[in-house]
């Protein structure tokens, strides 16, 4: 017999994120009852050998374009192999409910795909789902008004040295930068978590890493219907996101559900921005909870 019958929650982070930025959400759901476990994916949080010029001050911008990065060589399939490792030795406790925002979303569809025996369920907070090959190549045909692309290019450093990357490269984003220009936090704070205060926005910040790899976007992360297929799949809509705005989310939602016509994603809403779980995690434990 099984040590618990509440499943475990299994947190996978967003782009530039780590373990971290699950924190709060985790207090919360262990206030409930509930074990959690929170992912560093490859490259990231607290073991990644993150570039010193990232944390020096005053910084130095130039020895902070030219460290390499901690993510060189980093593929989709390390992601997976590094979760279902977790899985596997979280398995005997209990069912096991994965969680996933952002940019999250691509490795835990393709955990989905590639262990789905592991899975009481897969959650998508704002994440990415992609079901059609099409949406690794071609623009979406739906309006995406976000405001994090503009904001990110603020803070962006070029030319980082990263061999062994294989697609789109690495990107490397100064996030601190924020903290000596009121308007970058601005525009960073609107596009990612509006709903926090200033404070709450300084503590996300400075637990973010700098870099980050799109080979995730690969046809391996695209959702397959006789495995993922399988697994019950929930997507919590964040109706105040624009980081991902509600009508890209809505897009996934649809194309994943014409995959699985007859095994549709379970749907639930909240008035919340991209990165709500941590400024109001509250509200996302009680429906995580609700879902077990």
């Amino acid at each position: 017999m099984r040590a618990h019958s509440r499943p475990t929650f299994v947190c996978v982070h967003g782009g530039s994120s780590n373990a971290r930025a699950w924190g709060p959400l985790q207090n919360e759901l262990a206030l409930l009852g509930h074990r959690s476990h929170a992912v560093d994916l490859p490259g990231h949080g607290d073991l990644a050998d993150t570039p010193a010029a990232y944390y020096r001050q005053p910084q130095d911008l130039t020895e902070l374009a030219a460290a390499p990065s901690p993510l060189r060589g980093v593929t989709l399939q390390d992601n997976v192999h590094h979760v279902v490792d977790t899985l596997r030795r979280l398995a005997p406790a209990g069912p096991i409910v994965l969680v996933g925002n952002s940019l999250g979303g691509l490795t835990i569809s393709a955990v989905a795909n590639a262990a789905p025996e592991l899975l009481h369920r897969v959650v998508y907070l704002s994440a990415l789902c992609l079901a059609d090959p099409a949406m690794l190549t071609e623009a979406w045909d739906v309006v995406d008004d976000n405001l994090l692309d503009g904001a990110v290019a603020r803070i962006a450093v070029p030319d980082v040295p990263a061999p062994g990357v294989r697609g789109p490269g690495v990107v490397r984003l100064n996030w601190r930068a924020a903290h000596a220009d009121p308007d970058i936090f601005a525009a960073l704070k609107a596009a990612i978590m509006a709903d926090s205060t200033d404070h709450q926005f300084r503590l996300l910040l400075d637990s973010l890493d700098p870099d980050e790899t799109y080979a995730a976007m690969e046809p391996g992360a695209l959702v397959q219907a006789d495995t993922w297929g399988r697994v019950p799949h929930t997507y919590v809509r964040l109706t105040a996101d624009r980081s991902l705005p509600l009508t890209v989310q809505d897009h996934m939602i649809r194309t994943a559900d014409a995959l699985t016509p007859h095994h549709p994603f379970d749907v639930h809403t909240l008035a919340a921005s991209h990165v709500g779980y941590f400024s109001r995690p509250q509200l996302f434990a009680k429906l995580l909870t609700s879902l077990a």
